[in-house]
């Protein structure tokens, strides 16, 4: 009877609902015939996006004005890609030939080399050094200032190349594209219903702060010295890889001359002993240039250690997989994919956070990333290597990354050399397995057997070189930061008569977006 007490229900505490795998509150909001009418007609839903909306009035607020991006007022000079044409790819090394997701890389590095025989305007593909580059197709407003190590270069034609009009513009609108509030206006401009598009007139519509001389000035100097830090960084470790070049005696790696089993057919066909089978049988795993390699990395060195020898490194593993919970900035840490480990600041604006709460003991035992650690990717893209930066130190990796922790110091940046070299990525990839979707391990990484030089000092500087470039590649991410938070200042800064404008726009997202002001 005490139960059907009404006094009593009362007391009953509403059980508290679980959020954690709920989908996300539907977005929504009213818009105007005029709205559309601007937006040239457009009906879908990302033209209104509500962040857009938001963003798009804190910049109006803002105490410098505006100027439209590309307009008699504007900052751009000039803004294009190039039309479509048919490639003639080579296999031996004539032009090199970049993609555009290459050029959020740290170290861009061609996807494949064409033939001088192709027919279109080569040199209209080059792109200069000074110029911004943006990918305008599938991963939309990834951003890029052309230093020295891309001068020159030929991309694909689905890069925006544009140059700006003012001496510092051209760092300044790159600045404002790392910002969030940059990338939901652009972002507000693509179109495609199954690949994402933007097209060069799109930036005639997209405002941009017009703020003093002396602080584009300063935004736009500390974007270039991160490019120089960059430059410098890449230009360190290919100091490093010559110098193992030359102390292994080794050739460039499309000299390698691959002998087959018989000549006299056209199939590609060659012999292998029982005592190296390795109990493989796929037939990628025995390519003659592999054995090649192989054998030129290790044949001139003092001795030849495996990586998983603890005289090389502490331990080599790989995490366990999970159901990822992901949460607001502010109650995960930074999570690693190995799409974006070439990057120096992977995912931009748009990086995901894992929640520390539900993945506690994994990010503690296996998921924590550590400095001057070495990643590996080994589930699809095969055998991306790098060295973990400072900035990088306790974000949490997926678990398709191979961790390779060296023994210390002495030896972690000799052995990413080794690893990042032509020749240690053909024996990496030469370890793929997978009928639909290719996968290394941790055991194969832990076989590959490492040259130590007969020259310790030289050694000793490759290991050194490659740590610098590593401290140099994290000051360039510093600098970078520094340029967007100058950047966030100018956009943030608004005068008394429009704050309570952005401030109505921002309730109002909170409000279709199901936030609640508690």
């Amino acid at each position: 009877m005490v139960e059907n007490n009404l006094a009593y229900k009362f007391q009953e505490v509403e059980k508290e609902i679980d959020y954690t795998y709920l989908p996300d509150p539907l977005k929504y909001t009213s818009v105007s015939l005029s709205d559309v009418l601007n937006n040239r007609l457009r009906l879908e839903a990302n033209a209104f996006n509500l962040e857009a909306k938001v963003a798009n009035e804190k910049v109006l607020a803002n105490r410098y004005g505006t100027v439209k991006l590309w307009s008699e007022n504007g900052l751009v000079e000039s803004a294009f890609h190039r039309p479509r044409f048919k490639r003639i790819y080579v296999d031996h090394k004539e032009i090199p030939f970049f993609q555009p997701s290459s050029i959020a890389e740290i170290y861009p590095k061609p996807s494949r080399y064409i033939s001088a025989k192709t027919e279109t305007d080569l040199e209209s593909l080059k792109v200069k050094k000074g110029m911004l580059l943006m990918t305008v197709s599938g991963t939309i407003g990834k951003v890029a200032i052309v230093g020295r190590k891309l001068d020159d270069q030929i991309f694909s034609h689905d890069l925006l190349r544009l140059n700006g009009k003012g001496k510092h513009d051209t760092g300044y609108i790159y600045a404002y594209f790392l910002t969030e509030t940059g990338q939901y206006i652009l972002q507000s401009n693509n179109y495609g219903a199954v690949i994402k598009h933007i097209e060069p007139d799109h930036l005639k519509s997209v405002i941009i702060p017009n703020a003093p001389e002396h602080l584009k000035k300063e935004i736009h100097e500390l974007v270039i010295q991160s490019y120089d830090l960059r430059d410098q960084s890449n230009e360190l470790i290919d100091k490093a890889e010559e110098i193992l070049y030359e102390e292994l005696q080794l050739k460039p790696i499309e000299e390698l001359k691959e002998v087959f089993f018989d000549n006299s057919v056209e199939v590609r066909n060659y012999n292998t002993r029982l005592s190296e089978l390795g109990l493989r049988l796929d037939s990628s795993y025995h390519l003659p240039r592999k054995r090649l390699a192989k054998k030129a990395l290790t044949a001139n060195s003092l001795k030849n250690v495996k990586i998983g020898d603890k005289s090389i490194s502490q331990t080599i593993y790989t995490g366990n997989r999970f159901k990822r919970v992901y949460v607001d900035k502010s109650y995960g840490a930074p999570y690693l994919t190995g799409k974006h480990i070439m990057e120096l600041n992977p995912g931009g604006f748009d990086k995901k956070y894992l929640s520390i709460d539900q993945h506690a003991a994994q990010i503690k035992e296996q998921l924590l990333i550590e400095h001057n650690s070495i990643l590996v990717t080994c589930s699809g893209s095969i055998g991306k290597v790098v060295l973990v930066p400072k900035h990088w130190e306790n974000w949490v990796g997926t678990h398709d990354l191979i961790r390779l922790i060296p023994k210390d110091n002495d030896i972690a940046g000799y052995l990413f050399c080794v690893l990042n070299s032509e020749y240690g990525q053909l024996i990496l990839k030469s370890l793929v397995y997978g009928a639909v979707v290719d996968h290394i391990e941790a055991f194969h990484v832990a076989d590959i057997e490492i040259p130590i030089l007969k020259n310790q000092s030289k050694q000793n500087e490759i290991n050194n070189l490659v740590l610098t470039a590593n401290e140099l590649r994290h000051q360039a991410f510093l600098k970078e930061q520094e340029a967007v938070r100058k950047m966030e200042n100018v956009i943030n800064s608004t005068t008394n008569s429009h704050s309570s404008m952005a401030a109505e726009a921002a309730q109002g997202y909170k409000r279709y977006n199901g936030i609640s002001n508690i």
